[in-house]
């Protein structure tokens, strides 16, 4: 068999290192490895595009695999095919002769098949007074063999790929589905809120999304399609909760941020002044209204980590090893945050009682991201705090605002 011999082309192709690496990769190969022929090619189908192939090199392919008389691939038999063009042609249902020097030339590129020319350039074979092959001139398909668990594994990436695909898809479309009919069911019923901007938030995610989009692509739409959906359900539900205490439908127009990247900081002011008046006259007068109790704190949901590190990405940095890959490692980046930008613990722990330890982590995040723009981290996480303390804050928002300003197509584009 013709194996582990480095052989140049015949004419005016020209020979290059990457083609003499190919035929050294499969010296001294391992004699009881065989593989069905068909598999092989299955696999090479579903890798097609990671391999740079056209669907006309897999004809082609196809048609030099049924020049191999059998079934199986075999380290112990001869494995160079020897047709002539037009035959090659015909099996490759009818294409032209240019057509097929093109791609017999991007099978040779991929690593799929070698070239074993003849002194003078026909593709032919020397048999045996028995009629056995014993030397022959033409494509050798020995790479499918060397390479059948390689390919056999990009295959499989690419279909969970495909599958990881269209589930992101599926998701998405319910999470539209979703958010348009709750935003068409308020605006009908005549439910207090700034329905207009819910919409346009809704369209400019929708706007964003290209014809053909790519898995990252689709995943920060659906990201983003989420969380637009959990503040509109958070902006029903507080509404409902408020009309049962109170029998007053509140009005939550804060809770959904303006488009605008500009806005970002318009959610929240950083100071006690900013706000227009003393937050304890307040609580008082919210204290005094339901008959001396302190109302209770409306909880805040937890988004998803990956979402959050979109948004926040400086705040990788902090955890172990320069990366955060779980909730714990997170908290433990924050208090590491804290401490730097001055928080008190007792902040700290006023926060983590008032929203929950993850989501005071996130708070500290976001006040990372924004803190060239905050003179005093302590004094913001407390006035975060105590409005979430009264129902007034949602980190939805927030987080929304920054992954616009830290998505990387925003960034090239600006």
């Amino acid at each position: 068999m013709q194996t582990g011999d480095v052989t140049t082309p015949f004419g005016r192709r020209s020979m290059s290192l990457a083609l003499v690496r190919r035929q050294m990769a499969i010296k001294d190969p391992d004699h009881n490895t065989r593989i069905d022929k068909w598999k092989v090619f299955r696999d090479v189908c579903e890798a097609r595009e990671r391999l740079g192939l056209q669907d006309r090199a897999l004809a082609v392919l196809d048609a030099l695999l049924t020049f191999y008389p059998h079934g199986e691939l075999d380290w112990s038999r001869l494995l160079v095919v020897f047709p002539s063009n037009a035959q090659l042609s015909v099996r490759a249902h009818g294409i032209t002769e240019s057509t097929l020097r093109r791609q017999l030339a991007a099978l040779v590129e991929a690593g799929l098949i070698l070239r074993r020319d003849s002194p003078n350039g026909k593709r032919y074979a020397h048999r045996s007074r028995d009629g056995e092959v014993e030397q022959a001139y033409g494509f050798d398909l020995t790479p499918l063999l060397a390479r059948a668990h390689e390919l056999a594994q990009i295959a499989q990436d690419v279909a969970a790929e495909r599958t990881r695909l269209r589930r992101t898809k599926e998701a998405l479309t319910i999470c539209r589905r979703d958010v348009r009919k709750l935003i068409s069911a308020a605006v009908e019923e005549g439910a207090p809120g700034n329905w207009g901007q819910v919409e346009a938030v809704y369209v400019d995610i929708l706007a964003r999304l290209p014809r053909y989009p790519e898995k990252g692509q689709l995943e920060l739409a659906l990201d983003e399609m989420q969380l637009l959906r959990a503040e509109i359900l958070n902006i029903l539900e507080m509404q409902l909760k408020s009309e049962n205490m109170n029998g007053n439908a509140v009005q939550n127009d804060r809770y959904i941020q303006n488009s605008n990247t500009e806005s970002i900081y318009e959610l929240e002011p950083s100071s006690e002044k900013e706000q227009g008046g003393n937050p304890e006259d307040e609580r008082q007068a919210k204290s005094e209204a339901n008959g001396g109790t302190k109302a209770k704190p409306e909880p805040i949901k937890t988004f998803p980590l990956g979402m959050v590190l979109r948004a926040c990405p400086q705040i990788a940095d902090y955890g172990p090893g320069g990366r955060i890959e779980n909730w714990r490692e997170l908290m433990k980046a924050a208090v590491v945050v804290r401490s730097m930008l001055g928080v008190s613990p007792s902040a700290y722990e006023e926060a983590c009682s008032a929203m929950g330890p993850e989501n005071a982590a996130v708070a500290m995040a976001s006040i990372l991201e924004r803190s060239n723009f905050i003179t005093s981290a302590g004094g913001y996480l407390r006035d975060l705090t105590r409005r979430s303390e009264r129902g007034e804050f949602s980190l939805g928002p927030m987080l929304m605002a920054l992954m616009k300003v830290n998505d990387p197509g925003n960034r090239r584009t600006a």
